[in-house]
């Protein structure tokens, strides 16, 4: 696609909508998955004249939401969406048809999107529609965005995010168990953000056993993730508080060698049981549980823990993000967040990049990903 290069203050200007769509389209978050988040802009003689935003799954995308609200005609102003529009009918028409109708003169887009059924022809409508179309603005920052979304469809298989909070000595969990509370208050407010964000939040019976967690959003507002627990043998025990399905979803991993009768007992309180075949070491095989859960619609997972989940994962640089919580305490013995890796030599290290560093209350919030391993960034042809 041949793009028309921008006057610097026309630049600018894209940038500046470009940001209040993105702003925008942050507000679905947690409600419109498997959907993109999207944000749109309408804007007339360098002023803002409707905007909208995807708010959840299977209502209105944004581009109809903006066009509804315009108290004025939208014919000849500039749309500034962060994704292309679509073209195909799923849970709502096609938006491609109703931005033509209203006579928007040019249409400034973020990013390409990854689905075949969209994948540039919404672009082409727009152009075939005599309407000017400018692709790439702070496209990295919108594949960013829906990054999850990015690799949901492209892979078919969820976006991972493991988070872990440790000590500054690199442990999750006192000798006994004690692991109440390693990191601040606003560490945990944060893991409950993340829950959130996520489709799916996962942990191993390890930490169920030890913990008895709720993997629900309590600190903040949101809805709640489906809980996943991965247990190769079905060792819950029945009285957990993840399954209390009334407040939130839960689904248990587990091989063909767990007890057939205590699946049935918990399948008939509404714990949603999988039997996904077992690794090389007779666990769940977490590779084959993201296809599952990809098969479901599950576009993102948060990884919780404990030390097992986390050492697989990394072992088999599953995670495409690691965010790793680190209190400014020293525990000494405990338990190690990562277990053996098999390293014999430096040369053998699993190696990261860092991103993001932050201060989170007294912690420190790391965010890295596998050095090898490079993020496809955004098209922006079709």
């Amino acid at each position: 696609m041949t793009v028309t290069p921008m006057a610097p203050d026309e630049k600018s200007q894209d940038s500046r909508f470009m940001k209040r769509a993105l702003a925008l389209a942050r507000r679905g978050e947690g409600y419109v998955s498997p959907n993109p988040m999207v944000g749109a802009v309408i804007v007339r003689n360098g002023a803002i004249i409707a905007e909208g935003y995807h708010r959840q799954y299977g209502q209105a995308h944004a581009e109809i939401e903006a066009l509804g609200t315009s108290s004025t005609s939208s014919a000849g102003a500039t749309l500034y969406v962060n994704l292309e529009p679509c073209t195909h009918f799923g849970k709502t028409p096609p938006c491609i048809d109703r931005v033509i109708e209203a006579g928007i003169a040019r249409a400034v887009i973020g990013a390409v999107d990854p689905n075949p059924l969209v994948a540039g022809k919404g672009i082409e409508r727009l152009k075939e529609a005599g309407i000017d179309v400018t692709v790439g603005v702070l496209a990295e920052e919108c594949f960013r965005l829906n990054e999850s979304f990015f690799t949901y469809i492209k892979k078919g298989r969820p976006f991972v995010t493991l988070k872990y909070a440790q000590t500054l000595d690199g442990k999750i969990a006192a000798t006994g168990g004690d692991a109440r509370w390693i990191s601040s208050e606003a560490s945990r407010r944060l893991a409950h953000r993340l829950r959130r964000r996520h489709d799916a939040v996962i942990v191993g019976i390890g930490t169920v056993i030890a913990d008895d967690p709720e993997l629900t959003v309590r600190k903040v507002a949101g809805r709640n993730p489906l809980r996943v627990i991965v247990d190769s043998m079905l060792r819950i025990p029945e009285e957990a508080k993840v399954l209390r399905v009334d407040e939130a979803p839960t689904l248990i991993a587990v091989t063909d060698r767990a007890s057939l009768e205590k699946r049935a007992r918990l399948s008939k309180r509404g714990v949603d049981i999988a039997v996904i075949a077992q690794d090389d070491r007779g666990r769940v095989d977490l590779e084959r549980l993201f296809a599952f859960l990809g098969g479901r619609h599950i576009s993102s997972v948060l990884i919780e823990g404990g030390s097992g989940i986390i050492t697989s994962c990394i072992e088999r640089r599953l995670p495409h993000r690691l965010l790793i919580i680190t209190a400014p305490k020293i525990m000494g013995s405990g338990l190690e967040a990562v277990g053996d890796l098999a390293v014999g030599r430096i040369d053998q290290t699993c190696r990261l990049a860092f991103g993001r560093v932050a201060r989170i209350g007294g912690d420190l919030l790391l965010e890295a990903r596998f050095a090898d391993e490079g993020i496809a960034g955004p098209e922006q042809t079709p």
